[in-house]
């Protein structure tokens, strides 16, 4: 065994807390040692040309490369191996950056436990086998879930770049919180005069099916090849014959409170949810329906069919984008902003508001009236983290300064004499033009007030129906009275968040939106091979983020799609069929369902005996050896990480296992 040892400087990173040169000597006189050295940056191409030149001239067999994190460099030390014929598998690190250097100030310690470190790594490295990443063939398809600007966004590049795409959106139409504003920051582009033609070219494209009024039931399958089934929920109008007169919609009886219009409005229980709906098909809402049968008598088309039942459509695709958006905060959660009031009021009811499509066809007025004196407060369940009892998220949401900055200036350009006031904490006005924009309102007259956001923000109703906002500023105590109150609220994740974790299995991080595989470097990608995340299902965003990270994410999944075949990770998970029982414990604990049990029948004699075994699907286990300790006969092992290598580790830094 013939193992070469790198030791990186990575700048100051590791040297100004670790000696590297001494973990250098230290690790030459290491069992197996035949080569150790040290680099500024054994990442870079000198460095990887001095791993390489020494495996071809040394005949090395092994490889230890003592850096930074796996996570950064794994890869690029496992390709430098290979372009000289050393199977990427037999090379292994030392993360003495993120585990050391970074975590300790004392120079002699932290050298002491780097040397541990490398001494673990090349105990491990001598056991270690060569492994080959397996071949799986792809299905030419992909799956967007949801139909939002990231969404239709995401389809349509993929759908452009000539592969079929299934867009499925629970809503009737497509669209989402988008198709509710009036105007955008911080140009003041109509926002249906931008999405609208967008959600036209996903009705037409010939490469995009679109399925709406529909949930993902199941997902099973792996990378390249995945199997899901889509619950398409029942009209009661057949979408093919609807013409969109609204004929239904206008002898309907009933009269319903219109959630588009964030029930500021009023729908029939036969609707269209907005006027540029795509597909433009009424929906008949059967729970609110009286059964009168109106509608059925005056479609001349025949569409309505109150015999129609739920379908279930099963898809084959190679890879799924989530891209289902948020929810916004629920201020009846902290009673301190009043939203029991109906002079009380959320931005997205403001935007219904303004709409020319709006229950009051774009006119800003409360109980019939203009407001002359409008207050805005922002942060309304963000940026929670010091404030007691808080029931928001922590983080910022991003799009409330500057939503508010435009909802401020849509009040002062219909209502010019308005008096407009807006209570906030800081202005993150970050993208490109908001500033200018910022202060263009400001020059319009509208009044900003900053307050901590530790300080108390009350919302009270006076005898007269007016409001009084009050708040402290340095001490100092702030009263402002109002005709309306708009509350900026936050952007958190959608309800049935969790749900959709367990179909796809994929996780979410701390604020419970789906966490990606990397922050900086695969934004996108999940750590579930083949379903990718897009837009604020990821984390807060404005509209330019969102469309842009929907084309990146279109992106990765056009790049396994033109593959006759992808490669997938061989550190697997694997059975000692002759050891395993068929409990099914690595079964139940499996996050991702890779395992299955299987029966099996073998002839002894004249007595056929049934039994069964545990099967890992390879392409579907992520190595996270979950189920190795689960195993109460040991029959479960995994590649790269076999329990005597382990062992080994432990030897290396002094522990007995």
């Amino acid at each position: 065994m013939k193992i070469g040892v790198y030791i990186c400087h990575c700048g100051t990173n590791i040297a100004a807390t670790v000696d590297v040169n001494e973990v250098t000597k230290f690790a030459k006189n290491l069992s197996g040692v035949a080569i150790s050295r040290d680099y500024v940056y054994m990442c870079s191409d000198p460095g990887q040309e001095l791993i390489k030149k020494d495996i071809l001239n040394a005949k090395l067999d092994r490889v230890v490369v003592a850096s930074c994190s796996p996570r950064m460099h794994e890869v690029t030390f496992r390709g430098a191996c290979e372009e000289v014929g050393l199977n990427g598998y037999c090379m292994e690190m030392a993360n003495i950056r993120e585990q050391c250097s970074w975590v300790h100030s004392d120079k002699e310690k932290a050298t002491e436990k780097a040397k541990e470190l490398v001494a673990s790594a090349v105990a491990k490295a001598s056991l270690l086998q060569p492994l080959e990443p397996m071949r799986v063939g792809v299905t030419p398809s992909a799956l967007i879930i949801g139909g939002g600007i990231a969404g239709i966004q995401c389809a349509l590049d993929i759908a452009d770049a000539g592969f079929q795409v299934y867009l499925v959106e629970r809503e009737p139409s497509v669209g989402g919180h988008m198709a509710q504003l009036d105007k955008t920051f911080p140009t003041l582009d109509c926002s249906a005069c931008i999405l609208t033609p967008k959600m036209a070219d996903v009705a037409r494209h010939k490469n995009i099916e679109l399925v709406t009024y529909a949930d993902v039931e199941n997902v099973e399958g792996y990378i390249g090849n995945l199997k899901v089934v889509v619950r398409k929920k029942v009209r009661y109008v057949d979408e093919e014959k609807c013409t969109g007169c609204g004929y239904c919609a206008k002898v309907c009886p009933v009269t319903i409170s219109n959630e588009f219009d964030m029930g500021l409005g009023t729908r029939k229980a036969a609707y269209i949810p907005f006027p540029q709906a795509v597909p433009l098909a009424y929906t008949l809402e059967r729970a609110k329906c009286m059964g009168c049968a109106l509608c059925e008598v005056v479609c001349e088309v025949g569409a309505i069919n109150f015999e129609d039942d739920d379908e279930e459509i099963e898809l084959e695709v190679g890879a799924i984008v989530v891209a289902t958006g948020y929810d916004l905060f629920d201020p009846s959660l902290e009673p301190n902003y009043g939203y029991e009031y109906d002079r009380v009021i959320t931005g997205l009811e403001f935007e219904r508001l303004c709409n020319a499509s709006g229950p009051t066809k774009g006119g800003i007025e409360i109980n019939g009236k203009e407001p002359k004196d409008v207050v805005f407060i922002s942060c309304v369940g963000s940026r929670e983290k010091d404030v007691e009892g808080g029931k928001g998220n922590e983080c910022c949401s991003r799009v409330c300064c500057m939503y508010i900055a435009k909802q401020a200036h849509l009040v002062k350009e219909q209502i010019p004499d308005a008096n407009v006031t807006v209570f906030y904490t800081d202005v993150q006005a970050f993208g490109k033009g908001f500033e200018e924009f910022y202060w263009r309102v400001k020059e319009e007259g509208v009044n900003y007030i900053r307050r901590e956001l530790k300080d108390e923000i009350k919302v009270e109703k006076k005898e007269n129906g007016r409001l009084k906002v009050k708040t402290v500023r340095e001490g100092r105590p702030i009263e402002k009275e109002a005709d309306l109150v708009v509350l900026a609220t936050g952007i958190v994740p959608r309800r049935d968040v969790s749900d959709l974790v367990r179909k796809l299995k994929i996780t979410q991080s701390g604020d419970k939106f789906f966490l990606e595989a990397h922050p900086k470097l695969r934004p996108m990608d999940t750590l579930t091979d083949g379903i990718f995340i897009t837009g604020c299902c990821q984390s807060p965003k404005d509209i330019p983020d969102s469309v842009a990270q929907a084309s990146a994410a279109a992106s990765r999944v056009c790049s396994i799609l033109s593959q006759d075949y992808i490669e997938v990770e061989p550190i697997i998970a694997e059975v000692k069929e002759e050891l395993c029982i068929g409990c099914g414990s690595c079964k139940e604990v499996c996050p991702f369902g890779a395992i299955e049990l299987k029966e099996e029948e073998r002839q002894f004699e004249e007595i056929v005996l049934r039994t069964r075994k545990s099967y890992v699907t390879p392409a579907l286990c992520k190595g996270c050896g979950a189920c190795i300790p689960e195993c109460p006969v040991s029959a479960m092992t995994q590649k790269h990480f076999t329990s005597a290598q382990i062992e080994a580790m432990l030897r290396g830094v002094g522990v007995t296992a």
